[in-house]
């Protein structure tokens, strides 16, 4: 293995620190050398810390997250209030949760960027809607709250006219400097100004293209607007180091997932080239975590990035989990708010772990070398990071000891003009099964000094300042319900004015968005309105636009909408949507699609975006600009898809027994959409009884550990042996959920405590009937079932997709996978 000059530097400093440190005690400064490998877990030490105003540093830019990169956002803004105010101020609030310091968003570009599409404000060159999108509402309420916060915009994709000559987009052009630049106007007319612009998310960088929108920006009156390059990796870093013109355009260098994708984020890592450049170093996208299970790899991240690699800003991907549960990233975010009908939400772990540093920071502060580091000189029993105000009137000190496997001592003591008195403490438990933010006892120092004991799992902010504080809204959160039927939405959007998304909708690919009627309707229709194939981001083989809504639990229903091209092309009405392929590649759904000569085809597509026909035909052409009735009706394994009032076919297939409607266009050209109905197909047949559940993708059945009886029997799979802790009795509760009792026990099948976090083995309790033991049964075809807890959202599954005799029946959220899928033996 070679060494490089950085690492043995920090070698010896850490060597240094060995020898002079007290006999008690080891301290580590932070280094600017990239991650060592973790090291091996080590007992109880005690580590001295001088927190010393003198300290060199970076200056701290902020903890952030983004709300884009695709639709992770939409089903914000339908939430009822308070809920949705409930939710920013969790988000934004300061002294109140994650108290975002960097809100980073989509520039819209018509087109997929990873769990839906946000509208651009300029499908067509020259005609620009500042009122397009929701990210305009969501900055706004940022500022709202927070007038301190920093505004960052990135692109994912762009509309179809940018760069095109004829064969396609070029993102690198004029023209898209010209469209970021009719942005930022877009922006200043909603009163924000915006901090930082990044070029093409993840798609490298261009050069020539960064310096002239660097020298862009200043000509037209966006001087302050800092560029960010190149959201993707370092190498950016490295092309600086030969071109000047790159360098002087480039004022943050933003790489993306340096603490490992998917990962523990033990180990965060920069290059050399980036270190050297004088430039401000971002982990500027990070995470794609779920809310709870993530909690742990951010607290690493935040310190870490800053020792490891000298990043002085965290973003987090994404802010919300405001989406759909059948889409890919359906759990990730600092708060899980995918049910607008009911309100419920859910703040998840990782809004506290944010706040540890954020409620007790702000950007311009700067971190403290000499204070900041590895708990006893060992990354495994946790790490540490100092900050101090400007005026060194205030300073903060955040410790995490995710991987501590004992208590951790902590001897602070102050210097260099920084105040000591009495000392704040908050903390957070990850280890909790609902943990919160909370003040601990203060420290008051004893011969100069303060100790403190930090136990494992945990986070702790000691500082000097106060206002922080854990809002409590969520306690009394709705909770989870079914989106009755029947539902009508007249598409026309609330009030006169155009460019808005229907309520419920989220755009897969393209711009439904309100505009007036064609065909001699009054009023405003939900319209189709990009018109070109944008620039993509994703590579899905199917790229035809359509917009998704409602609840994943609808089965036996019909959906109708009046239709109108205006363009030749086809309409679509899709029904039974289900799992969606990651990025877009593929939709578990039934399609009736119609065309403008009067062809017609009832599709069924699965999540590689393969294609069954189930039926077709043709029927007089319908022509343009006139209205049409669409309709699907859903009865058990019966489809019947009708125009105009008239059968067009019945077929039978049981693939797909539930799922969302869609809207959808053959390709980029307008079609309207107007009066929705989704009626209820008769009142589904109860299922009381007492059953076996069988696991569709084990063959294997739901059972009671070793025929445990007592609450907190652990719950497993196992192979059928007739025993009566494989029976599970069925009860209705009247609202669209089931308890779920084993026949055996009389015990409840529950989510231990009620906690949130995925992959939580579930166990037998006593019967309360609360949340956490209701389960919502979902038709997923072949005669199949999944099951869904009130309580959070997530799916009884079998860990790991295991076909091992034992495995662990657990939560976790929707993916679409057999080993989520149950089917019901009944007993007797």
């Amino acid at each position: 293995m070679r060494t490089s000059p950085r690492a043995l530097l920090a070698l010896v400093a850490l060597l240094l620190g060995l020898l002079t440190a007290p006999a008690t005690a080891t301290a580590t400064a932070a280094t600017t050398a990239t991650a060592a490998a973790p090291a091996a877990a080590a007992t109880a030490t005690n580590t001295a810390i001088t927190v010393d105003g003198t300290s060199p540093g970076r200056t701290f830019d902020g903890v952030g997250a983004i709300s884009g990169g695709g639709g992770n956002s939409r089903l914000l803004l339908d939430y009822p209030e308070p809920q949705r105010s409930q939710i920013l101020d969790y988000l934004f609030k300061p002294g109140y949760g994650a108290a975002l310091q960097i809100l980073k968003v989509e520039v819209g570009g018509d087109t997929n960027s990873t769990d839906g599409a946000e509208a651009s404000i300029e499908h067509t060159r020259g005609t620009i809607d500042c009122n397009a999108g929701y990210e305009w509402w969501l900055m706004e309420q940022a500022k709202a709250r927070n007038p301190g916060i920093k505004l960052y915009a990135l692109s994912w994709g762009a509309p179809g006219w940018v760069g095109n000559t004829g064969s396609g987009g070029n993102f690198w052009s004029q023209d898209m400097v010209d469209y970021l630049t009719d942005w930022l106007g877009c922006a200043k007319q909603h009163g924000l100004s915006i901090d930082y612009l990044g070029g093409w998310n993840e798609r490298g960088y261009n050069a020539a293209w960064y310096e002239n929108l660097h020298a862009t920006l200043a000509a037209r009156g966006y001087g302050a607007t800092q560029v960010v390059g190149a959201d993707d990796n370092w190498s950016i870093a490295t092309s600086m180091q030969s071109d000047p013109a790159l360098k002087s355009a480039v004022d943050v260098i933003g790489t993306h997932y340096p603490c490992g994708y998917m990962s523990a984020m033990s180990s965060c890592s920069s290059t050399a080239d980036a270190q050297a450049s004088g430039k401000r170093l971002w982990a500027s996208e990070n995470g794609s975590e779920d809310a709870e299970s993530g909690a742990a790899p951010m607290a690493r991240a935040i310190n870490r990035g800053y020792l490891d690699g000298k990043m002085t800003a965290f973003i987090n991907w994404p802010v919300v989990a405001a989406l759909y549960p059948n889409l890919g990233f359906n759990s990730m975010g600092l708060v899980t708010a995918n049910q607008p009908w009911s309100g419920a939400y859910t703040v998840g772990r990782s809004a506290w772990v944010t706040a540890q540093t954020t409620q007790f920071t702000a950007p311009g502060w700067q971190y403290l070398d000499t204070a900041s580091g590895y708990l006893g000189g060992n990354r495994a029993n946790g790490s540490y990071v100092s900050y101090a105000n400007p005026g060194r009137s205030a300073w903060s000190t955040v410790f995490e000891t995710m991987d501590a496997t004992a208590p951790q001592t902590v001897t602070l003591r102050t210097a260099g003009g920084l105040p000591g008195g009495t000392l704040h403490v908050w903390s957070t438990d990850l280890t909790a099964t609902a943990p919160v933010m909370a003040a601990a006892p203060d420290l008051k120092a004893t011969g100069g000094s303060y100790q403190l004991t930090l136990q494992p799992g945990r986070l702790y902010t000691v500082t000097t300042t106060t206002g922080q504080g854990a809002g409590t809204a969520a306690t009394t959160v709705p909770q989870r319900a079914p989106l009755a039927l029947p539902y009508t939405d007249s598409l026309a959007g609330s009030g006169s004015g155009t460019g808005q998304e229907a309520k419920y909708f989220s755009a897969m690919n393209g711009a439904f968005q309100t505009a007036p009627c064609a065909g001699g309707r009054a009023g405003n229709c939900l319209t189709q309105q990009a018109p070109t194939t944008p620039i993509r981001w994703t590579d899905e083989s199917a790229d035809q636009p359509y917009t998704t809504m409602g609840d994943l639990s609808w089965s036996d229903y019909t959906v109708g909408v009046d239709a109108l091209l205006q363009q030749s092309g086809t309409a679509e009405l899709l029904g039974r949507v289900g799992t969606q392929g990651r990025n877009n590649n593929g939709l578990d759904a039934y399609n009736l699609r119609v065309g403008d000569n009067g062809s017609w085809t009832l599709l069924k597509s699965d999540t590689s975006w393969n294609f069954t026909t189930l039926a077709s035909g043709t029927v007089p052409a319908l022509g343009l600009n006139t209205w049409h009735h669409l309709a699907i009706s859903f009865q058990g394994d019966t489809l019947t898809a009708q125009l105009d009032g008239s059968t067009l076919t019945t077929v039978t297939d049981d693939s797909y027994g539930a799922g969302q409607i869609a809207l959808g266009t053959g390709g980029y050209y307008p079609v309207q959409f107007s009066n929705l109905t989704i009626t209820p197909n008769g009142t589904p047949a109860p299922l009381d009884g007492t059953y076996q559940l069988v696991n569709a993708n084990s063959g294997q059945l739901l059972d009671a550990a070793n025929q445990g009886t007592a609450p907190g029997t652990p719950i497993i799979q196992w192979t059928n042996n007739g025993g009566a802790n494989q029976q599970w009795r069925l009860t209705g509760t009247g609202d669209g959920y089931y308890t779920v009792t084993g026949a055996a026990s009389g015990q409840a099948l529950a989510i231990p405590g009620g906690t949130t976090m995925p992959d939580t083995q579930l166990q037998l309790a006593g019967p309360t009937g609360g949340a956490a033991q209701q389960w919502q049964l979902v038709p997923a075809g072949q005669g199949r079932y999944t099951l869904q807890a009130r309580s959070d959202g997530d799916l009884l599954d079998v860990e790991g997709a295991s076909l091992t005799m034992g495995a662990h029946a657990i939560e976790w959220p929707a993916n679409g996978g057999a080993n989520q899928s149950w089917q019901l033996v009944k007993i007797g």
